[in-house]
């Protein structure tokens, strides 16, 4: 995969297909760029440019823990990302956090974004609750009983450390209550906006969001219906569309279910993308 330098980081990215509008799409939690290219190559096998890639602190690309906000911080990567690529404006796509990420790139890049793909859209008290300790205060409590050695025992760092060593060396030349300051910013952050239907994203800032938006929602107890389909009410431009039906309570469960729907997932962004060429 080719790398960019982007803000002072590695970000290892793919341009899947060579020719039309480009596409980039990212997938949810901390996931890397491989976990959406099979549905990145569908979309370009319609004709389309689809950039997938991995996030900072995800996949091969490099660790950087700063900023206050972890969607913040990735959202001005992507921009850079597409910018250095002459990309822009473009489609941008996720899925859970990746949902986020594109949704905070429109509020604060407006004129990068073309349109929005967006489904398993995040929300509730369950959400809020689980993904705070997913995805920060386990990181903190490791450091705490640890120190960084603990961390990068951790399933997540573990994975990122075994596509790139080199992650080992940036991690363990943190000090430990430097790495909790950090997570803790990243969680207040995350629990500033967490009260919201839509986790991070108030009403106000779903109604100025005109541009236009295909939202299908997910169907467990972390990407529940309601995120989604308030987040159609709000914005202006947007046009939903539901592709599970039935409600899980287990994750991987509902994992397995859209790895499944892959191809139906793929046929309405590309029907959507279409639409507003």
């Amino acid at each position: 995969m080719p790398v960019a330098q982007i803000r002072g980081i590695n970000l290892h990215y793919d341009i899947l297909g060579d020719r039309g509008p480009f596409v980039a799409i990212q997938p949810g939690g901390r996931r890397g760029g491989m976990s959406v290219r099979g549905l990145g190559e569908k979309i370009a096998e319609a004709g389309y440019r689809v950039v997938v890639y991995d996030r900072r602190n995800t996949g091969a690309s490099d660790v950087l823990i700063e900023g206050d906000s972890e969607n913040e911080v990735w959202a001005e990567d992507l921009y850079e990302l597409l910018k250095s690529i002459d990309a822009l404006p473009a489609y941008i796509g996720g899925s859970s956090s990746g949902c986020r990420l594109a949704m905070v790139l429109t509020l604060r890049r407006p004129e990068a974004v073309r349109g929005l793909l967006l489904w398993r859209v995040t929300g509730g008290a369950y959400a809020a609750k689980h993904l705070a300790n997913q995805y920060y205060t386990s990181h903190v409590e490791a450091a705490q009983r640890g120190g960084m050695e603990a961390v990068c025992a951790m399933d997540h760092w573990r994975e990122i450390i075994g596509n790139n060593p080199q992650s080992r060396d940036r991690l363990m030349a943190i000090e430990p209550q430097d790495f909790i300051a950090r997570m803790k910013r990243w969680r207040h952050s995350f629990e500033a906006g967490s009260d919201h239907a839509v986790i991070g994203l108030s009403p106000e800032d779903l109604r100025s969001m005109t541009v236009p938006a295909c939202i299908i929602p997910g169907n467990d107890r972390v990407h529940p219906r309601n995120p989604g389909q308030v987040a159609h009410r709000l914005m202006p431009n947007s046009e939903y569309h539901e592709v599970l039906t039935e409600d899980r309570a287990d994750l991987d469960v509902a994992f397995e279910e859209w790895d499944a729907k892959e191809g139906l997932l793929a046929a309405i962004f590309i029907d959507f993308l279409r639409r507003h060429r």
